[in-house]
């Protein structure tokens, strides 16, 4: 139970993160942004860009803002959850979100008090009788189980729904994308129409995952050859001798390992690809290549250290102009 809690706080960190990673990281002003402006600065505003903060998200949220990056709103959305659906106007789902997780949540604390009750009843039971025919209560860890994987569903479904009903209207959005393949692998491929290249992240994540199961059974097998084989007063008689245990062992852990490498990879590797391609369908490409050449003055810029020499007046000064040639490529 330990390992799901710790696993649900590791999602919902990750998410955090990846969301403002999908607002930060992948900008619609990076393919825009002319970096040879004059008004550029070289303050510290103008170098670090801020990822995310409470103001622009709460301002955004309650003003309906629709110049809020669907990326601020979801990583906000993972901590405050249902701001997605006040800020789609849909605000009949906030209660039904909460009650459902609440309800799950209180009924898996539920189950789990009360496997813990029978297994402490078992256990002091057991002490005083071998031969008790007390038994844990397996069902209640069970059902505890199914209802923090249910109230895990319903927070998984929320942020999704807010992805989805967010502006609706708008095609082609290279933040939504991203997010419905941090949400669900294979989704953003399918939002940008290359449903062809789902099987292919598919394959490479449940191949990932099945030897990662392969390489950690074997692991922890010759891991267990080898304990039981180099412990004291071991009476051990196996056919596998203990220095090769510990080498198959150390193998099959590396393998593991490598396993989970390619399980993270791939992932990150299809949200990648959903964001670059949503991108490149608004570029357009055809068969129209010219080359245009003509004359120009070149004008440098002097706030920038390295200003080419001109002379005049037979000395050298910073920034002057200059006569060249103009080359535009149109393709």
């Amino acid at each position: 139970m330990k390992d799901l809690k710790l696993r649900i706080l590791l999602t919902i960190a990750c998410l955090v993160t990846l969301g403002s990673a999908a607002q930060a990281q992948f900008r619609e002003e990076a393919f825009s942004q002319n970096y040879a402006s004059p008004s550029d600065t070289l303050s510290a505003r103008d170098s670090v860009d801020q990822m995310w903060s409470f103001k622009e998200f709460f301002h955004g949220v309650a003003k309906h803002d629709t110049t809020l990056k669907i990326g601020s709103l979801f990583a906000g959305s993972t901590v405050f959850l249902g701001a997605q659906q006040f800020y789609n106007k849909q605000y009949w789902k906030i209660p039904v979100t909460y009650a459902g997780i609440g309800a799950t949540m209180a009924l898996g604390f539920k189950y789990n008090k009360q496997y813990k009750a029978s297994k402490s009843a078992y256990e002091l039971a057991f002490e005083a009788d071998p031969e008790t025919t007390l038994t844990v209560d397996e069902h209640s860890k069970q059902m505890a189980t199914y209802m923090f994987a249910s109230a895990g569903l319903i927070y998984w479904g929320t942020l999704m729904d807010g992805v989805f009903n967010y502006k609706k209207e708008v095609k082609g959005q290279a933040g939504k994308a991203t997010l419905y393949s941090l949400l669900l692998p294979g989704l953003g491929q399918a939002y940008n129409g290359e449903y062809w290249k789902i099987p292919i992240y598919w394959g490479a994540i449940v191949g990932s995952c099945h030897y990662y199961a392969v390489n950690s059974k074997n692991y922890k097998r010759y891991k267990r050859i080898h304990n039981e084989a180099t412990a004291e007063d071991s009476t051990y008689e196996g056919l596998i001798p203990a220095e090769r245990a510990l080498y198959y062992r150390n193998v099959f852990r590396r393998f593991r390992d490598y396993s989970v490498v390619a399980i993270v990879g791939s992932y990150l590797l299809q949200v990648i690809d959903a964001n670059v391609f949503s991108y490149m369908q608004g570029f357009e490409v055809n068969d129209d290549l010219t080359m245009d050449v003509s004359p120009t003055i070149i004008s440098p810029y002097n706030e920038y250290a390295m200003a080419p020499l001109s002379w005049s007046s037979g000395g050298g000064v910073l920034g002057g102009n200059a006569v060249g040639l103009k080359i535009g490529l149109t393709f």
